[in-house]
């Protein structure tokens, strides 16, 4: 067994590249390896700014052998097959083949042993084809090179067993040289395999593995804030893309000038992580800090004073732009900034940012009115909730919107209720984002998501495959989440339809439109149920009754709809269900016509039970249904198990007498009635 060492060493590749990059890599060798028979016992590659390495363990040096069997023709069959057979296997005489003893008689095999290569030899071929299949999201060509790649490339190290592949890509030709650091350590290093390439280059300032310099970086820099009683600001995504930025973290700590401290927090953090890669620090009372950490990729005789001083002189200008801002937006009320949303198309079938903000106004008077919120308070968040893209900071910050519209509303003595609101409306941004918990926050925010998604949808601009530009579904996972989280009642297709109702002078049809986008939350629900363990065909059954739209309704209907079916009398209720519902089908196909209506003369006692079962329990359920008892109801459904068993196990459907089977077909459709009050049971699967 040896071991293969891949690096491809080029100018710097994106940050965000480099994970992916290396996972593909890691893939596409893997499955070529596993291919040609040479699966690795261990196999994993790393991404860095400028190299990506992949280290496989445990390959043998060679392919094993393969044999190939070909079946011949049978023992006395004519020469021309006999000699076709013969110039397929290669073989210059028949006696050259095998005769087996067959079932039909006696028959010629070849069997030929292919042996296998050498594995340097296949390597050569995997590794070049890795490389030209690697999926970037950018490539690149550079001089004269016709090969695109994400970055220049400079060098190659393959090594198998320590000896160099012969690999050749983008007119590089492998070796057994790399170098370090671009400017600590700039020498060629000869490297003999991972272990010898890994401590060569830490020693020449590299540090290969992305978790190594990520520890690094949070445990130097927390002692750094910790040595002034500081504490790092949680940024899991800022410290995600620095490892990509540095292959020899040096964390230092930079201070921001007292006449900057003023500006919200929010603002110096958006300055300081988007352009400058900063990470903000925080007091012991957890207020924002005036002091910044910064990494850098370089070891200096003065301790990272220059660093410092440079990035300090950095940041001040950029925060230069942010105080100027903040001191000119709060100039104006934000109020007189509604107007100006006239500017901004919003989309150009759907009216500009003022139109929808008028929507909003009055969809959100309707839903506070629904979900028992102060209307005058939601209808002022929702006038002022998009004010902000009109002023200088979210220009400049576009990543503040909402936030800044909080702290705009705040200094114009706006009701704190109405500030929040406007901040959170966006919210929930993502699957990990929090959602909104108060009233006027809850009621924007939808008012926000549903008047985007109906719009889209009436204009047929809805997502198709992996393409949704207008981020429709996260949208509606929003409202989704806000409805549950909360527990809201609120019937949504009355929403769809009061929301597409503010579109004046768009023409749509309104169930149509309302019918589309109850089907898109329903998708999207199993996807959200789905990840906590529900069932995706749970959700159809109950979708599929066509009048569950209240989705806290509809999660105690599956909730108690998987309970039922999780027991023995639930799952057989479903298989007989199922042979109900298929007989009725069939015959219904088979004579032209639907089997309804009351049920005559069954000609049996275990059918009569069983419909004396059906009508005992049939106006209870429906009780329990319209009194959203749905246990109750699934108990009283667990009640026709017995009778239901009895009738199939004793009751010929299609009897002889014709006025029989007439009569028992129309108690399977009571059957099938009875129990897709609950759900429709026949879109469950199992």
């Amino acid at each position: 067994m040896a071991e293969l060492l891949l690096e491809i060493f080029s100018e710097e590749i994106p940050a965000r590249m480099q994970a992916r990059g290396a996972e593909d890599l890691a893939r596409l060798v893997g499955e070529s390896l596993k291919a040609q028979g040479l699966e690795a016992k261990s196999l994993r590659a790393v991404g860095g700014p400028r190299r990506l390495t992949l280290v496989a363990d445990g390959l043998p040096k060679a392919q094993p052998d393969t044999t190939e069997e070909r079946k011949g023709p049978q023992v006395g069959a004519p020469e021309q097959a006999l000699q076709g057979f013969m110039k397929a296997a290669g073989l210059t005489s028949i006696d050259q083949a095998e005769v087996r003893e067959m079932p039909k008689g006696k028959f010629y095999f070849s069997v030929a042993t292919k042996k296998g290569r050498p594995t340097v030899v296949v390597l050569k071929e995997i590794v070049e084809a890795a490389l030209a299949q690697l999926p970037w999201p950018k490539s690149m060509r550079w001089g004269t090179n016709p090969t695109r790649w994400v970055r220049p490339l400079h060098s190659i190290v393959c090594l198998f067993d320590g000896a160099v592949v012969p690999v050749e890509f983008a007119r590089v030709k492998a070796g057994n040289t790399t170098v370090g650091h671009r400017f600590l350590a700039p020498a060629q290093i000869t490297v003999k395999n991972a272990a010898d390439y890994t401590a060569k280059l830490k020693k020449s300032y590299v540090v290969v593995e992305p978790g190594e310099r990520e520890q690094i970086i949070s445990r130097d820099l927390a002692k750094l804030a910790a040595a002034e009683g500081l504490s790092v600001r949680a940024d899991a995504g800022l410290l995600s893309e620095v490892i990509g930025l540095v292959e020899w973290p040096v964390p230092l700590l930079g201070t921001i000038p007292d006449a900057f401290m003023d500006v919200p927090a929010e603002v110096m953090t958006s300055a300081m992580r988007k352009h400058q890669k900063y990470f903000a620090l925080s007091t012991k009372s957890g207020a924002f800090a005036n002091r910044f950490g910064v990494i850098a990729n370089m070891v200096t005789k003065d301790k990272g004073k220059a660093i410092i001083a440079g990035n300090e002189r950095v940041l001040s200008a950029r925060l230069s732009d942010a105080k100027f801002f903040w001191d000119q937006d709060r100039e104006q009320p934000l109020a007189s900034r509604v107007e100006k949303l006239q500017e901004r198309v919003f989309q150009a079938s759907l009216g500009t940012v003022l139109d929808k903000t008028k929507r909003l106004v009055r969809l959100a008077g309707h839903l506070a009115g629904i979900l028992n919120a102060d209307t005058q308070a939601a209808e002022r968040a929702a006038l002022l909730c998009k004010a902000d893209l009109s002023t200088g900071m979210v220009g400049e910050f576009p990543d503040l919107q909402g936030v800044m519209g909080r702290y705009y509303a705040l200094h114009d003595k706006e009701p704190s209720a109405v500030a929040d609101a406007i901040a959170e409306h966006y919210s929930p941004l993502g699957p990990t984002d929090a959602c909104p918990s108060k009233a006027l926050s809850i009621v924007v925010s939808l008012a926000d998501k549903l008047d985007s998604l109906v719009g889209f949808f009436a204009i047929n601009e809805k997502p198709t495959g992996s393409k949704d530009p207008y981020a429709l579904r996260r949208a509606a996972l929003g409202v989704i989440r806000i409805i549950l989280e909360n527990k809201l009642r609120l019937p949504l297709r009355a929403a769809f339809g009061h929301a597409l109702a503010g579109y004046d002078g768009l023409k749509a049809d309104t169930k149509k439109v309302s019918d589309e986008v109850l089907d898109f939350f329903a998708d999207r629900l199993k996807v959200y149920l789905r990840e906590k363990g529900v069932r995706h065909d749970y959700v159809s059954a109950v979708f599929a009754l066509g009048t569950e739209d209240d989705l806290v309704r509809l999660i105690a209907r599956v909730d108690a709809l998987a309970a039922f079916l999780s027991s023995d009398d639930g799952a057989n209720l479903l298989v007989a269900y199922k042979r109900a519902a298929n007989i009725l089908r069939i015959e219904e196909k088979k004579d032209n016509k639907t089997y309804t209506g009351d049920v005559g003369d069954l000609g049996a006692e275990e059918a009569h039970a069983l419909l004396t079962a059906l009508g005992a329990i049939n106006a209870p359920v429906a009780g329990d249904l319209s009194g959203e008892n749905f246990e109750a109801a699934m108990q009283k459904l667990a009640k026709l198990r017995a009778p239901v068993d009895v009738f199939f196990d004793k009751v010929t459907v299609n009897a002889d007498n014709a006025g029989h089977r007439v009569e028992r077909l129309k108690l399977l459709a009571q059957i099938v009635a009875v129990v897709d009050q609950v759900a429709d049971f026949s879109k469950i699967e199992g």
